[in-house]
This record gives structure tokens, C-alpha cells and sequence, in this order.
């Protein structure tokens, strides 16, 4: 049993580290607290039970073991769906690239958003004739919206403000995709309309019409984050797209699988992949 207060001390540690190191009470960083109060009232229930084991029906430690174990095999099976069920694929040349928002802060942009635009600058530097969506609005305790927060950003480093589409209305993975998706038709009929305008005369007999070519787009975010994006896009009228990861923070790594795994449920449950 020493391995429960081990873990529980573990989990215990982990939430004052995620807390210092974030600077705040990071979203969803109060699971591991609960993590650690079921290991303890693990401890304390086997204690009691065995204590008590003539009084103590065997349905019931035999049912708690089986919703742990349940918990444990859920979760490893959607961690590995994360990070292997994103199949490896050419990802160049790509029209559109929604890029996913991220925190923040008062005194700048969060790691986890650094992170993704840092990558999304060496994309471009690859593909120059991409376009990004910026996606994402601004929260209650958030500066700017982190839409023009990212344009700043890579601005700032050098890229073309044209190249950029920005998306404010956004607060959530799902909300992410359908605006952007929305903004990249609104981008494409523009396009279509501008064509429009400045005709190509030519002779009868000498062309012929063909269908539009299908726009390839992409979403970018972090690696955790891949999964659930891309099954979204799939719901919400994107079937065919890329995913593109980016490192996350190695000090948030543990926690952002934990927290990732309980909105693919989630999201799962209410519909919305």
C-alpha cells in the first residue's frame, strides 16, 4: 500500500509545481488534488475493509477495484489514440493553416502560444503561399484577444500581415474549427468575386470550365492537442484535414495529457467528435 502514498505525495507535489511554475492555478491543475484524495481514501477504505471484512459485503471493494482499473485502461487507450492515431502525412503546401489559440497573459503571450507560432513562422518560411487562420478570442482575464495577440507576434517576426486571417470569436476546440472553417469560406469567396471582376477574354472553343480545385487546409496546435482537433474538424465539415504538432512544455507535458484525455471524453460524450 505504500505505492498509494507515494502517488498521492506525487500528485500532491505536481499541483504545487503546475501552480509556481504557471504562475496561477492552471485550468483543470485541481485534478490532481482529487487524484491524490482517492488514493488516500483508497488507503483508508482497504484499511477499513480488512479490518471489517466479516461486516463488509465482497461486491463492494471488488466493484471500486473494477472503476479504478476501468479508469486506468480508458485512459491509456486514449493516450495512445493521441499521439498515435495522428497518421504521418505530407503537410506542404497547404491553403489555409488554422492556428490554435492559447492564454494570454498581461505581460505577454503564454509558452504553449509561443511555441505554436514559432512553428507556424518556420512553416511559412517553407510554404510562403499558405495563409493562416489566427483563431481565438479574448477571455475575461486576457489583454486582447489571442487572434491579435498571434498577429503581433508574427508580425513582429517578419510575416506578411496579408497572409493572416484573423478569428475572434472563438472560446473553445470546437468554436476554434467552426469559426475558422466559416472564415476560410468567407476568404475563398472573396477570392472568387475579386476573379470575377478582372475577366480573361478569350475566343469560344479555346477553354473550357473546370471544377474548383479543392482547398487543402490544416490546424496547428500543440502535440497533445492534435488528436482532438483534428476529430472535431471531421464533425464539424473539415473531413480532410492536416495536423500539424508543435512541442509543449515539458514542466506541463503530464498534466495537459491528463487534462486533454477528459475533454476527448468529453467531447465525445456531447457530440462534438
Amino acid at each position: 500500500m505504500w505505492i498509494l502514498w507515494l502517488i498521492a505525495a506525487l500528485c500532491v507535489i505536481y499541483y504545487v509545481i503546475i501552480a509556481v511554475y504557471s504562475g496561477i492555478t492552471t485550468s483543470f491543475s485541481f485534478i490532481w488534488l482529487v487524484l491524490a484524495a482517492v488514493c488516500v481514501f483508497f488507503l483508508l477504505g482497504w484499511k477499513t475493509y480488512m479490518r471489517h471484512k466479516d461486516k463488509i459485503p465482497l461486491w463492494l471493494p471488488v466493484s471500486l477495484v473494477t472503476i479504478c482499473c476501468t479508469g486506468i485502461l480508458v485512459f491509456t487507450v486514449v493516450e495512445i489514440l493521441v499521439f498515435t492515431g495522428v497518421a504521418a502525412r505530407d503537410t506542404s503546401r497547404l491553403d489555409y493553416v488554422i492556428v490554435l489559440g492559447a492564454r494570454v497573459k498581461e505581460n505577454g503571450i503564454s509558452k504553449s502560444l509561443k511555441k505554436r507560432l514559432d512553428k507556424a513562422i518556420d512553416y511559412l518560411d517553407e510554404n510562403p503561399g499558405t495563409i493562416l487562420v489566427l483563431s481565438g478570442a479574448r477571455g475575461d482575464d486576457e489583454p486582447v484577444s489571442e487572434a491579435e495577440a498571434m498577429r503581433d507576434y508574427l508580425v513582429f517576426n517578419g510575416v506578411r500581415e496579408e497572409q493572416l486571417i484573423l478569428e475572434m470569436r472563438s472560446h473553445s476546440t470546437v468554436e476554434n474549427i467552426a469559426y475558422s472553417r466559416v472564415a476560410i469560406e468567407e476568404d475563398q469567396k472573396a477570392k472568387k468575386e475579386k476573379k470575377q471582376k478582372s475577366p480573361v477574354f478569350m475566343e469560344p472553343g479555346t477553354f473550357a470550365l473546370v471544377p474548383d480545385k479543392p482547398i487543402k487546409i490544416g490546424v496547428l496546435t500543440s502535440d497533445f492537442h492534435v488528436f482532438r482537433a483534428q476529430q472535431i474538424a471531421k464533425k464539424w465539415g473539415i473531413p480532410d484535414i492536416y495536423g500539424i504538432s508543435c512541442e509543449s512544455d515539458p514542466v506541463l507535458f503530464v498534466h495537459f495529457c491528463v487534462r486533454e484525455c477528459a475533454a476527448i471524453l468529453k467531447d465525445k460524450l456531447v457530440g462534438n467528435m
